[in-house]
């Protein structure tokens, strides 16, 4: 593993992901110096002002050397699997060990014990581990991904889940990283916040497919499924039960209400009105063509 001696004081992970990526480079165009922690070193991205070390979140030894003269941590959620919260724990506690004083974490919009969305419940759980390590901490809890949205919709046209009429405030990629790159740039000055990050609305699936139909020009329809059906209808992927499970709950998640509701977070922060779905999809429409 390379070694942590002289690495700037500002440490990334999950800069090779879509918004890690998205928060690095943005912090490369403040001229912000960053230490990139990647599980892969061939996968890091070339950053100007950037030093790259290789460490994954269970691996406790490797973490105190990558972590070692860190002041602030940006920590992305590992990538979804059983021992997830484990895999927080042990790095939140290599971090605090380490003498990291301020960790940024990306949690999910309403992250509870009890929360209908079984992986945002690990979400409360990693940020009670924080608050308890003694660390500052500022979390960035993102409704469902915007991007998302157009993956949910089958080869048919169809997107399919137990969700009703419930509503998703569902928020971009982009706006979730110039929140962390504003936050990141000034750690001091969001010390102990909760933002929750949304759009500009909140939509069920049937508006979802409509704004879908009218801006790529195929037709998108929402079907309602009973949970005993979704279940059903995603066995045919051989995914885990857990995994099965958290597809399902986000659906139920949305029918609950518990991803309803705008906040005006994404714009105090950085001054920006946040793009809805529409506005997304009519800018990818343009770039690709």
């Amino acid at each position: 593993m390379s070694t942590s001696e002289g690495a700037p004081a500002l440490a990334m992970t999950g800069s090779t992901g879509w918004l890690g990526g998205l928060v690095a480079r943005g912090l490369e165009e403040l001229r912000v110096a960053q230490r990139l922690l990647v599980r892969d070193l061939a996968r890091a991205p070339q950053l100007e002002g950037a030093t790259v070390l290789q460490s994954t979140y269970g691996d406790s030894t490797a973490n105190a050397e990558a972590l070692d003269g860190v002041s602030t941590l940006f920590m992305v959620s590992a990538a979804e699997h059983e021992k997830r919260l484990e895999e927080h724990r042990a790095f939140i506690d290599a971090a605090a060990g380490a003498g990291v004083e301020h960790i940024v974490y990306v949690s999910f919009f309403g992250a509870a014990p009890d929360a209908t969305f079984t992986l945002a419940r690990d979400h409360f759980a990693t940020e009670e581990h924080i608050k308890a390590s003694g660390m500052a901490w500022t979390f960035l809890r993102d409704n469902l991904y915007l991007e998302f949205t157009e993956a949910m919709v089958g080869p048919d046209g169809v997107i399919r889940g137990p969700a009703g009429d419930g509503r998703a405030a569902v928020v971009s990629h982009e706006d979730i990283a110039r929140v962390a790159v504003a936050v990141l740039a000034e750690p001091a000055r969001h010390a102990g916040e909760s933002y929750s990050l949304t759009g500009p609305e909140a939509l069920t699936l049937s508006e979802a497919a409509r704004v879908l139909t009218e801006v790529r020009g195929r037709e998108v329809r929402f079907q309602d499924e009973t949970v005993e059906e979704a279940y059903r209808s995603r066995e045919v992927y051989g995914a885990p039960d857990w995994q099965v499970e958290a597809w399902v709950s986000t659906y139920l998640a949305i029918k609950a209400g518990e991803l309803d509701g705008v906040t005006d977070d994404i714009e105090r922060v950085t001054g920006r009105r946040p793009l809805s779905l529409r506005d997304y999809l009519a800018a990818s429409q343009s770039s690709s063509s």
